[in-house]
């Protein structure tokens, strides 16, 4: 089965799950809206890359893990959105889950989805279950405070903003959770893993700090400008686009430095090359190559 497919098929899975008869059916649609379509599932198909170097022998619990980080994601976004914070009128093309079905199911949407990241990972572990308290910490650790996607989400209401803790916080936890996951589905020493997931979510972030500048709306799928709209940092605004592009390469190049040691080692280094091109700016990949 390809990595989409086994993506796809668990984020199914999940979300199957809310809706049971008696789930409120207009929630159970903005939680589907929320996850489906999605993107380009970058952090879940960084975490079943990451099982698949560390050998994947638990292939049904790596397809949780990438689907937890994915619902986890799918969260964040439905709340970024908000009013409260981005007031982004679309996502991925579409309307964000807010103007769809309003403010109050986008908060309900997106809390349900981090409790079904937690669920899922429960329900597949049942074969494995020695894995299952590492996994949960992962996620927790990912998902909360004092360093997960609410710290993120927390520093933009702060009146001075360490740059580093916040795209750490923001982009990095969850990309760090996402390869942290993979190796423990697979059984392997996860711990070695969190610099280059770090790694590879500041490289993201600095492209879309770039995207956020250069990029058309049609292009991303969302509003553009918005890091200069709500007096947000970035790396555009401290290194300009020139100084941004430099830095996002040398992210690229610390990332691809950063892969430890593990069966899969060569073949994952060739997926990630072939996978940060996907998410570099159009126009400037050639620079950032």
């Amino acid at each position: 089965m390809n990595t989409p497919t086994r993506i796809d098929q668990a984020l199914k899975f999940a979300i199957a799950s809310t809706e049971a008869e008696t789930a409120p059916p207009l929630l159970a649609e903005a939680i589907r809206y929320s996850v489906f379509p999605g993107g380009a599932r970058i952090r879940p198909r960084l975490c079943l890359a990451v099982a698949s170097a560390c050998g994947d022998d638990r292939p049904m619990l790596t397809d949780a893990a990438a689907a937890s980080i994915e619902l986890l994601h799918c969260a964040s976004l439905a709340h970024d959105d908000l009013p409260c914070f981005d007031d982004a009128a679309t996502r991925r093309g579409l309307p964000s889950v807010h103007k769809k079905y309003g403010e109050a199911l986008a908060v309900l949407a997106g809390d349900a989805l981090i409790v079904s990241a937690f669920e899922i990972l429960a329900k597949a572990s049942l074969a494995k279950p020695s894995r299952l308290p590492s996994l949960m910490m992962i996620v927790g650790q990912a998902s909360g405070m004092p360093s997960g996607i609410a710290a993120g989400q927390g520093w933009e209401s702060e009146t001075k903003i360490d740059l580093e803790a916040y795209h750490q916080a923001k982009t990095g936890s969850l990309f760090a959770g996402a390869t942290m996951a993979g190796a423990a589905a697979a059984g392997a020493d996860f711990l070695q893993w969190r610099e280059f997931g770090q790694r590879i979510g500041s490289a993201y972030q600095a492209a879309d700090d770039i995207k956020d500048v250069v990029s058309p709306p049609d292009e991303i799928g969302k509003p553009v400008g918005q890091d200069a709209a709500h007096h947000r940092p970035s790396i555009v605004e401290d290194l300009g686009v020139e100084g941004a592009v430099d830095r996002l390469k040398d992210l690229i190049a610390g990332a691809l430095a950063a892969i430890p040691d593990c069966p899969g080692k060569d073949p994952l280094r060739e997926l990630i090359v072939a996978e940060t091109k996907r998410f570099v700016p159009k126009g400037l990949s050639t620079q950032a190559a």
